[in-house]
């Protein structure tokens, strides 16, 4: 393991908790609009090249370093980024004060924790979806970026998206009357992982450093580049691999801004007879109580099959709003449609497009760093969303349902609770303490 150039911000995760009670959050940092704001991407697979593109499109930016713990994989990024410095180890951009913000696309398992050791050490933060590997640390988060001040930035760019942003507004307009439940769905054909048995890392690949906090385990090679996402230490499943989109979309046309009350879901490995270890069948409620009267009750329900091609309404994501006087459907993939009562087809639409777009995501995160917006996915709005993914895999894993306390992000229930967190790596450098 290499050690840290300075060592002196290596040390916060394991000496400073995240405490109840800390100094109120600092004002942040303000860049002129003239002013080069200074990036690294941590993290070089096919999102995080994608990053690297898009960082290069925008005025007024330098892509600085870049980062990754595959030799090949940081080649070919330094070949598409030719002025920023290649660096293995984050710790060293995290040491650098002279990178003002850092994008992370690395596995799911790293998200949080990079994302707090930037906080501390003044970065602003663009963070891949789902921002966190577990509710306990999504939580980390929205404390850590209360307590330094920092501007966060979810991967979720649809949030960006002109057209769902229009869509939405047309909701909260009472389009539909009163939207009561959301449907989404993540229905595709993602073929099975196989069956290994632990072997040697390639040539090339830091697998001390790829591992970092999580738990140790040997090396195999289904549980390497893009395959991490099916296994319980690195990833979130496909729940919170693409279906989070579709569930932060559903969460934000129902219009509700806490986490669900009570939490069903039933699942399992219905057709891959392979090594990964999250479903790929899950049926998911979330129900949001409001204040218990009838009308202010809200359901949310995720459908997730990774071995299908016949998709709901034709597209492979979706969402679908049901309200007291009609329904909407719409899909990142840019289909929309509108229905009245009895299904009587409204001739309206958003005039924007419903794709999301990197680009102008990370121009939000820009303009919120120069004080001149806000992030549109902010710190707690990717918790909410993410920590919906995390609860759906917790319902599935314990078969069944429980209650959850909005307000403390826990639950009673003995078996939900311990997949709340995680275990770390003892000692390891960017374990998080809470």
């Amino acid at each position: 393991m290499s050690t840290s150039p300075t060592g002196t911000r290596r040390t916060f995760l394991q000496s400073t908790a995240l405490a109840a009670g800390a100094l109120a959050a600092p004002a942040i940092a303000r860049a002129a609009a003239s002013e080069t704001i200074r990036v690294a991407v941590i993290g070089l697979g096919a999102q995080g090249k994608a990053h690297i593109r898009s960082w290069l499109s925008h005025d007024n930016v330098e892509l600085a370093a870049v980062c990754d713990v595959d030799e090949k994989r940081l080649a070919e990024a330094a070949a598409i980024a030719r002025d920023a410095r290649p660096i293995e180890d984050l710790r060293t951009i995290i040491d650098d004060p002279d990178i003002d913000a850092i994008s992370i696309a690395t596995p799911d398992h790293w998200h949080t924790p990079a994302a707090l050791l930037a906080m501390d050490a003044g970065k602003h933060v663009y963070v891949e979806k789902p921002c966190s590997h577990n509710v306990r640390e999504g939580r980390m988060l929205v404390e850590a970026a209360k307590k330094t001040g920092r501007v966060v930035q979810h991967g979720t760019q649809t949030r960006s998206s002109e057209g769902h942003q229009q869509a939405i507004q047309m909701l909260r307009e009472g389009i539909i009357g009163d939207v009561t439940v959301a449907r989404a769905w993540d229905v595709q054909f993602r073929g099975p992982i196989g069956k290994t048995s632990p072997g040697q890392p390639p040539a090339g690949l830091n697998y001390d450093l790829w591992v970092g906090p999580a738990p140790m385990q040997p090396f195999r090679s289904n549980c390497h580049h893009y395959t991490w996402h099916w296994w319980y230490n690195f990833g979130t499943g496909d729940a919170g691999n693409d279906g989070i989109h579709e569930l932060d979309i559903a969460r934000w046309g129902l219009g509700v801004d806490t986490q669900p009350s009570r939490v069903t879901a039933v699942g399992g490995k219905y057709v891959h007879d392979d090594d990964q270890q999250f479903p790929d069948t899950m049926t998911a409620i979330f129900e949001y109580s409001g204040d218990g009267q009838v009308g202010s009750q809200k359901q949310l329900i995720y459908e997730m099959r990774l071995w299908s091609t016949n998709y709901p309404e034709n597209v492979d994501n979706g969402v679908e709003f049901i309200g007291t006087k009609g329904r909407m459907f719409m899909s990142k993939r840019g289909k929309f449609s509108l229905f009245g009562p009895r299904n009587t087809r409204i001739d309206q639409k958003p005039a924007g497009s419903l794709a999301g777009s990197v680009a102008a995501h990370q121009a939000n995160f820009l303009d919120a760093i120069r004080g001149n917006a806000k992030p549109v996915a902010d710190v707690m709005t990717a918790h909410l969303s993410a920590s919906l993914s995390h609860l759906g895999n917790v319902a599935t894993r314990i078969g069944g349902s429980f209650e959850f306390d909005p307000a403390t992000d826990s639950t009673p229930d003995a078996a939900a609770d311990r997949l709340l967190g995680r275990e770390y790596r003892a000692g390891h450098w960017a374990a998080p303490t809470c």
